[in-house]
Order: C-alpha cells, then sequence, then structure tokens
C-alpha cells in the first residue's frame, strides 16, 4: 500500500477526493496537494482534514501549464513520495487552442506537458519511489456514444506527434473535444514509453471513467456542455453508461495506486462502449496503445518541448 502520495489538481473534483480516500486508510501518512492557488488550497486541506479527521495533508503550490514553477515545486519537496497522481487537466477552457511559450497548445500544456515534466522531474531528483499514475481518458479510444471517434493518424511519427502538441495537426478550427482525445491518447503512449525505461516504478495510465461532479465539462463546447447536462438531468447518461459517481471515478485512481495487479505501461479505462463499470487493457480495444513504436515516437515529441 502506497504510504505517502503527491496529487495534482487537488484542490476539487477528482484529486481531492483522491486524497480524501487516500487518507481514510490507514496505511496512508501523507498526502500533498499540489495547487495552483494557496487559497483553494488552504480550503482544501481544512475541508479534508474535517471529512478525515485527520492532518496528514501538506500544500505544494504548482502550476503544471508553468514548467518553472513545476521544477520549483518539485525542489520544495523535502522527502521522496511513494505514489504521483497526474490528475491535472481539463478541456482547457475557451482558449485551449492557444499556444504555450513551449509551443504547445493550452490543452496539450495542462494535460500531458506539465504532468510529464513533473514527472520526469520527480524521477530525476529521485523524489518517487514506487508508482505514478496519469488520468487518462476513455476519449483517447473514442466514445462512439458522444460522437467521438478514434484518434486517426496517417504515420504516427514523431513529426506528426508534434503536430499534435502544437495543434497544427488539426488545422485552423480545432474542435476542443476531438482535439482532447489525441493529446490524452499521447500520454498514454509516453507513459507507457517512460515504463519501459523505468522497470523498478510502475507506470500506468487510468481513467476515472465518466465521473460527474468535476469541471471537465464545464470547460466542453457549448454544444457539447449542454447537450451533456440535458441527457444527465434525463437520466438518459445513466441509462447509456457514460457516468457514474464522483467516488467511483477517484477509487479508480485509489486502486491503480494501490493494487499492484493494475500493471506498469498498461492503460486501464472502461469497456467499450460505456464509460463506467470494470476497466480494462485499452489495448484490447485499440490496438495502437501496444504498438511500442507509436509509443516512443510520443516520448520524444513530447520531449523536444521540455526544458
Amino acid at each position: 500500500m502506497v504510504k505517502s502520495v503527491l496529487i495534482t489538481g487537488a484542490n476539487g473534483g477528482l484529486g481531492k477526493e483522491c486524497a480524501r480516500q487516500m487518507a481514510l486508510l490507514s496505511t496512508t501518512d501523507r498526502v500533498y496537494l499540489a495547487c495552483r492557488s494557496l487559497e483553494k488550497a488552504n480550503a482544501a486541506k481544512a475541508s479534508l482534514e474535517e471529512s478525515t479527521g485527520r492532518s496528514i495533508f501538506e500544500i505544494v503550490l504548482m502550476d503544471t501549464s508553468d514548467l518553472a514553477s513545476v521544477k520549483s515545486a518539485v525542489a520544495s519537496l523535502k522527502t521522496p513520495v511513494e505514489g504521483l497522481v497526474l490528475n491535472a487537466g481539463g478541456m482547457g477552457g475557451k482558449d485551449f487552442d492557444k499556444l504555450t511559450k513551449e509551443g504547445v497548445i493550452g490543452q496539450f500544456a495542462a494535460n500531458v506537458l506539465g504532468n510529464v515534466y513533473l514527472l520526469e522531474e520527480m524521477l530525476k531528483a529521485k523524489m518517487l519511489t514506487k508508482v505514478a499514475m496519469y488520468a487518462g481518458s476513455e476519449a483517447a479510444r473514442g466514445i462512439s456514444k458522444m460522437g467521438m471517434k478514434q484518434p486517426n493518424l496517417s504515420t504516427s511519427s514523431v513529426e506528426e506527434f508534434i503536430s499534435v502538441c502544437d495543434g497544427s495537426f488539426f488545422g485552423s478550427n480545432i474542435d476542443g473535444m476531438a482535439s482532447y482525445g489525441y493529446i490524452k491518447y499521447l500520454g498514454a503512449l509516453y507513459m507507457s514509453s517512460l515504463a519501459r525505461k523505468h522497470p523498478n516504478i510502475r507506470l500506468l495510465t487510468m481513467s476515472p471513467g465518466g465521473t460527474s461532479g468535476t469541471a471537465v465539462m464545464e470547460d466542453a463546447p457549448l454544444v457539447m456542455k449542454v447537450m451533456v447536462k440535458t441527457m444527465m438531468a434525463l437520466g438518459i447518461t445513466k441509462l447509456l453508461g457514460l457516468f457514474h459517481k464522483l467516488e467511483v471515478g477517484a477509487k479508480r485512481y485509489v486502486n491503480a495506486l494501490n493494487d499492484e495487479t493494475y500493471k506498469t505501461g498498461i492503460f486501464y479505462a472502461s469497456k467499450k462502449p460505456v464509460l463506467v463499470g470494470p476497466v480494462v487493457d485499452q489495448s484490447t480495444i485499440f490496438a495502437s496503445i501496444k504498438n511500442t513504436q507509436f509509443q516512443d515516437n510520443a516520448y520524444k515529441a513530447i520531449q523536444s518541448f521540455l526544458p
């Protein structure tokens, strides 16, 4: 069981709920809340202490969209942690397609680049000892019931993956829902490649599934947001197997950290075509996910944007 864990995006939603569930385990003795805002971090810490009856939470100020902030946060850690949850992400808001100073679109920076840099810096500093979990998404294999197609690349070369990172792959009119799937796909490929480079650390991808109570859909395009909220209000999403409760999504994270039957290098998410229920190896649905050449090309593409 993981005794200490650092969670990005920990002031709300899945990150905060994961922190709560980890703290309720008697084997957990330290939970680091990585947050951008000190005010929100303090509020989350107070809430978690009240709900769990434990004072094991520490705040780590970190903005995963700012690589300098990530590096500084890692330097501030005094002792290694056993587990890392790379949860920060989302649709990226209205400026999801704007380029950052690193030359990638904001959506990619939030979901992949900052999380990857954190993981790499912690490995380099020997500040991670057991397991890291990247928050994936079924969008990486396509979600037919939500009109999200499976990623379709011509070559899956380093250059093509770079074009996904900087947004040029999508042309001038980027669809935020479509780009999100490709970006989460790259994140999962990267984790699988990195797992082969660090055999002593368990590195995997776990999707929380379709989870209510998060801010992800608030950043979604208006049409998609209205459609999903309407379907949820009518109970249609439950019938279609598209959403479960926040606690259930966060439990997937906790299981990924503590249950070693979830193997290194694997991307776990719901069975096709739902977003709830048991998780399975996604390469059984989308074979490209287990292609080691694609994994390594994604790794090289993402590395090209890191300092």
